[in-house]
């Protein structure tokens, strides 16, 4: 695959696509147009037979410091309808439901800090490693934001569970790596070093099973794990992201 992005770098290793966010001059800050490439490969590469495994990592220093928070300003500033807000929260479920339903076994291959809409990208990765030293906050709070970005609650406690979700979300506390695996954000945290190596551990026994196979477990699995929910509430997340901006701005006015 060409990699013709702007914000994201993609190439292929035979069955295995590495998907890297690239901007870390932004710290890999989640934008418009990172949603845009994100959903663009996703969507190209979601039946493909050829593809296995996509691994998503991040440039820089850190996999991903969260949305952009000048970003949401200016798109509120631009439309104080809300408008623009609402459809960069639906682009995120979007992109994150593209994760989790991808055909190919998605990989997180995180490290520095996972902020946000950061833990969001990784937790909709079916599998996730760390680096030890990564870190990681749920920080929606603290900003005045629901935690509605790309349908990230329930992920969480379906994955993690709703006593500590519940604790993360309401302190803001930072985490590191140990406790990552504890609360099952991680599956595994290594050395910076070994990342790679972590990742391909994983995805030398994946690149040899049956793409069909891997696509048919991969549902059942989603399917099974969502058994227990009567509605996708996360189809509200773009308008209740908007609602409470739109809310906090108004309240600066005299």
């Amino acid at each position: 695959m060409m990699n013709y992005f702007k914000v994201l770098r993609v190439s292929q290793e035979g069955a295995l696509l590495r998907v890297r966010l690239n901007t870390p001059e932004t710290g890999n800050a989640v934008t418009g147009p990172v949603l845009d490439e994100l959903l663009a490969v996703l969507r190209s590469v979601q039946d493909h037979p050829g593809i296995r495994v996509l691994e998503l990592s991040g440039a820089g220093e850190h996999f991903c410091l969260g949305g952009d928070r000048r970003e949401f300003a200016e798109s509120l500033a631009a439309d104080p309808t809300g408008s623009g807000l609402r459809t960069m929260g639906n682009k995120a479920r979007q992109v994150c439901e593209a994760l989790a339903t991808l055909g190919a076994v998605t990989v997180a291959r995180v490290h520095g800090d996972v902020i946000g809409a950061g833990v969001a990208l990784a937790m909709f990765c079916d599998l996730r490693v760390g680096a030890d030293t990564s870190r990681f906050r749920l920080p929606e709070l603290a900003l005045g934001l629901p935690p509605a970005w790309g349908g990230i609650l329930p992920r969480l406690l379906n994955e993690v569970g709703a006593a500590r979700i519940r604790e993360l979300v309401l302190t803001g506390e930072a985490f590191d790596a140990v406790r990552a695996v504890e609360l099952s954000v991680l599956h595994k945290a290594v050395p910076e070093a070994e990342l790679d190596a972590a990742v391909d551990q994983w995805a030398r026994p994946m690149l040899r099973r049956s793409p069909a196979a891997l696509r048919a477990a991969k549902t059942m699995l989603n399917a099974y794990g969502g058994a227990h929910r009567l509605a996708d509430a996360t189809l509200f997340d773009g308008e209740w992201l908007a609602s409470v901006l739109m809310a906090a701005e108004s309240a600066k006015r005299p």
